[in-house]
């Protein structure tokens, strides 16, 4: 692994030829959710069954949190126990509405990346995968809408819909693009119904998406990974899934 910095984002790379991003091979972008350290997901690599020229790009989210427990991130604030109490009441339709403070600066720091990282590791977007979990999932998920970048897929992990009325008019402009989204049907932060109204609300939209629910909670189980692989393999090797 090698910590380079794209734009204003430090990130890790691993994968590639030498394990630490070398190499032609095509590249997945994956986002950690809030709370977690910079380096929360890069283990995953190892975890996937893919080729092994496949490059992995990790950013860190640029919000210092002061939990006082090591390092914790965010890409943009968020008010957990708001957020749970207004599940507790069953208000998730009015938290999907919400526009995110701090939503777009974020964003568009991450497509500055992008960008950077497509010239500097000689990749297009087609030959990338775009993604990541919980509060990575929503900024992966609201680039990709807000851009035009042909990616060859998006990896949602317990994500949700937020600014609805934002991204509604978006979607079928990705009409036919690939999505990967997985959700666990006891998730205590996300809720499963939001999950189901976001693949709902994409697939009416046109987009392919590839729904994979599993009996668990805000976590990414070995399950989820092994599908995750398949769906890698089909978007940037064209492998039958």
């Amino acid at each position: 692994m090698q910590e380079e910095r794209f734009g204003s984002l430090k990130a890790r790379l691993t994968g590639g030829l030498d394990r630490e991003g070398g190499g032609a091979g095509p590249v997945v972008l994956l986002m950690h959710g809030f709370g977690a350290p910079g380096d929360d997901l890069v283990s995953l690599w190892r975890l996937l069954d893919v080729p092994s020229e496949t490059r992995f790009v990790f950013p860190e989210a640029p919000l210092e949190l002061n939990f006082g427990f090591g390092d914790s991130r965010a890409w943009w604030m968020l008010d957990m126990e708001r957020m749970a109490r207004e599940r507790a009441l069953g208000h998730w339709r009015e938290l999907i509405q919400e526009v995110p403070k701090g939503l777009q600066p974020v964003r568009e720091r991450v497509v500055e990346a992008v960008t950077q990282i497509m010239q500097t590791l000689h990749v297009t977007p087609e030959q990338m995968i775009i993604g990541g979990f919980s509060q990575g999932a929503i900024l992966a998920c609201d680039m990709a809408l807000r851009t035009d970048f042909p990616f060859a897929g998006l990896i949602l992990m317990s994500g949700t819909m937020v600014a609805q009325d934002e991204w509604l008019p978006l979607i079928p402009n990705r009409k036919e693009f690939a999505v990967f989204q997985s959700h666990g049907t006891d998730d205590p932060i996300l809720s499963w119904e939001t999950a189901i109204h976001l693949r709902d609300t994409l697939r009416n939209g046109g987009l392919d998406v590839q729904w994979v629910e599993f009996r668990g909670g805000h976590e990414i189980p070995l399950p989820v990974l092994e599908q995750e692989s398949l769906f890698i393999r089909h978007q940037l090797y064209h492998e039958a899934e």
